[in-house]
């Protein structure tokens, strides 16, 4: 057995010696050849090959692609400032007040002004009078400081007399008057001192300097009611 082993190995070292050498070539039976002609078509794009001068291992960088210069802007044209603008009132003023500048107002452009309605709140006062003479005002002043309850007068449509409190609903008022009743008040009763009263505040939610202008043509008296800036 060992020596048809040694046989076989010799034989097959034999076939591969005469193969790998080419001497079996005419049977068809060859490694396959490495010549010329094959690396030739197994090349790709040899076109493409640059042959470098000595002592440069690569190429160098190709250069960046030039960057546009962007074409200059033209500038802005310039902001026309706007103009200043602010908002005046004047007011508050009574209905007779409020008519007459409705009237004189009306050559200003339309939506530049306007009469804002309000209100005076009516008034309760704890009143006492209207008194004879000037020697009975007198005896009840002396009669309220020995109580040492504050007065004061009562206003031109109530002389003579004398007011001990004024307040902004009737039933305050009443409550007033009960205390001083508390106090030793006997002759005091509750009266309105005004009633409630239409008031109008001219606004001028917009006024430029022309506004002005046309507004000071107009020669208005403003009199107790001067224009001011809104609050």
């Amino acid at each position: 057995m060992l020596r048809l082993a040694v046989l076989v190995l010799l034989l097959a070292n034999l076939g591969y010696y005469a193969w790998s050498s080419g001497q079996l070539q005419p049977w068809g039976l060859a490694p396959q050849s490495e010549g010329e002609p094959e690396r030739l078509q197994r090349q790709i794009a040899p076109q493409n090959l640059e042959l470098l001068p000595a002592g440069r291992s690569t190429p160098p960088p190709a250069a960046p692609p030039a960057t546009p210069v962007p074409a200059e802007t033209p500038p802005a044209p310039a902001q026309v400032a706007a103009e200043p603008v602010a908002c005046l009132q004047a007011g508050p003023m009574d209905e007779a007040r409020a008519q007459g500048l409705r009237t004189a107002l009306a050559s200003l452009p339309a939506g530049s002004w306007t009469l804002e309605p309000g209100e005076v709140p009516a008034r309760w006062m704890v009143y006492m009078g209207r008194f004879a003479d000037e020697e009975t005002l007198a005896r009840k002043r002396a009669e309220l400081r020995a109580l040492k309850l504050a007065f004061d007068r009562p206003g031109a449509a109530f002389e003579p007399g004398l007011s001990l409190g004024r307040f902004a609903s009737e039933e305050a008022a009443q409550r007033g008057l009960a205390d001083l009743v508390a106090r030793g008040v006997r002759t005091a009763r509750v009266v309105q001192e005004r009633a409630a009263q239409p008031r109008y505040t001219l606004v001028l939610p917009a006024a430029t300097a022309a506004l002005r202008a046309q507004l000071d043509a107009l020669a208005l008296r403003w009199d107790d009611t001067p224009l001011q800036v809104c609050t």
